[in-house]
């Protein structure tokens, strides 16, 4: 009887924060669609959240070698998970998840069913010190862009050539310690640990050292394509020659199920989204609506939601504001906006506690997109065809907004600014004054992100090769 080999099995392992979790889990569906059997690592906090919030375990049955399980992040139920609380996480994983999650691998390695290969979140060294230690391959996936993971790559060189701490007030001085971006990356370009006056500072150090562990890893998945990032690859291939450039994800998974299933059930969300906004949206007028969104991180306070009230308000556009419930800071969260605004915004605004963004972004209605510049807001975004105006919160933000305005033309940066006259402006000159010019920019790349993933693109020839890369290592 011919010998039947048995599929490769392989660990997803992604940093339990939603940006994370939800790129993660569209990699695990398209590495399940290929045929590979999946068991998909998820924090015993998030995976709640999305049984409660999603209909994942329907969605995954279908895939026969596809499994959930979960591991402590380390962290109390109660304790925040916004962005000022990620260093706990760390600490917490550090702590709690890293002994668990070796004791689990060397369990598997026991097993009739050991583990091919791991697929950690690129932030995650000690994942490749455990897989080191059982003899397994670790692929890292960097869920953030590509020009972020070159910055942070490039800290050591910053730091020596005295470029981080910054040396006095001017943020407009540009860094040259970062090749290929010498000529437009000024200071407050950089990730936000590098406005620290302490090279030591613990944030600092904690995304250099895991950024550098890069190297280390069998191969490098990243959530790009080669027409948007081919000079930023470029360095980085560098250091890492083994590079797979699969994206935009979101849509490289849509286009692999086809016809199969909806947009709209594809959610891996961990709030509930409040799907009355598409049903507002069908009511607008053609790329009339600025959608509003900072992400699942970004906390800020009343002052700043005040701001962004009345520059929306005055610029007279319509606008779908998404306001997470826990995104106002703990002495604000029980702030209510005074009533002759909520009155404005009934007119021609619509807010809700999260929406389905993939969706809200592919709609007719929508004509742009004031964002956090978060990684998959943004990739979804220049896929969608729809121009952005950034205000970036933190960590690999404030990178992408300025290769969003210089590099790619495809919108503004807002950063650092938060007051109603500049916003008003900027969402005036989004939807109004320069519409057409980011618009035809914006089409143009995402002609480009579609063809990538068409067969013989270059989206599509790098899933293939990392699949069969994949079924190497069980041979």
């Amino acid at each position: 009887m011919e010998h039947r080999s048995v599929s490769p099995h392989v660990l997803v392992f992604p940093f339990p924060i939603q940006g994370h979790v939800n790129s993660m889990l569209k990699l695990a569906e398209l590495l399940s669609l290929a045929g590979l059997r999946i068991t998909f690592l998820n924090s015993d906090y998030n995976h709640n959240r999305l049984l409660r919030y999603t209909n994942i375990l329907d969605r995954f049955t279908r895939y026969a070698g596809f499994r959930f399980q979960t591991i402590s992040d380390g962290l109390p139920q109660d304790h925040p998970r916004t962005g000022v609380q990620l260093k706990d996480m760390f600490n917490g994983m550090k702590a709690t998840t890293k002994p668990l999650f070796r004791e689990m691998i060397m369990s598997w390695c026991r097993s009739s069913d050991p583990v091919t290969c791991i697929i950690a979140d690129g932030i995650m060294g000690f994942a490749i010190d455990v897989g080191n230690e059982v003899g397994v391959p670790t692929i890292f996936f960097r869920t953030s862009s590509p020009c972020a993971f070159w910055a942070y790559f490039s800290l050591p060189q910053l730091i020596e050539a005295g470029e981080v701490p910054f040396k006095d007030d001017d943020m407009d001085q540009l860094v040259t310690s970062v090749p290929g971006m010498e000529g437009f990356l000024r200071r407050r370009d950089l990730p936000s640990f590098c406005r620290t006056k302490d090279a030591n500072d613990p944030n600092l150090q904690l995304v250099m050292i895991e950024t550098r562990q890069t190297p280390r890893a069998d191969a490098l998945i990243l959530n790009t394509f080669e027409d948007l990032d081919g000079a930023t690859l470029s360095q980085i291939r560098s250091h890492c020659p083994k590079i797979y450039t699969i994206g935009p994800l979101h849509a490289h998974l849509k286009s692999r199920l086809a016809s199969e299933t909806t947009a709209s059930q594809l959610s891996n969300s961990l709030w509930e989204e409040d799907k009355s906004c598409i049903a507002w949206l069908d009511r607008q007028p053609s790329k009339s609506v600025i959608y509003v969104s900072f992400g699942s991180l970004t906390v800020i306070t009343k002052e700043e939601v005040m701001e962004f009230w009345h520059g929306l308000v005055n610029s007279g556009s319509r606008f779908l504001w998404v306001i997470r419930p826990d995104s106002l800071t703990e002495k604000d969260g029980g702030f209510q906006p005074p009533a002759q605004l909520w009155e404005v915004t009934k007119e021609r605004g619509q807010i809700v506690g999260w929406a389905p963004q993939e969706e809200v972004l592919a709609h007719p209605a929508v004509g742009g997109f004031l964002t956090h510049s978060g990684w998959n807001s943004t990739i979804e975004s220049i896929f969608a065809g729809v121009p952005m105006t950034c205000w970036p919160y933190f960590a690999d933000q404030q990178v992408n907004s300025r290769f969003v305005s210089h590099v790619w033309k495809l919108g503004m940066d807002m950063k650092d600014t938060c007051d109603r006259v500049t916003i008003e402006k900027m969402v005036r000159d989004l939807m109004e004054k320069r519409s057409t010019e980011f618009t035809k920019s914006a089409e143009a790349m995402a002609k480009l992100a579609r063809s990538s993933l068409s067969e013989g693109g270059s989206s599509y020839c790098n899933f293939s090769r990392l699949i069969e890369s994949i079924r190497l290592m069980s041979a």
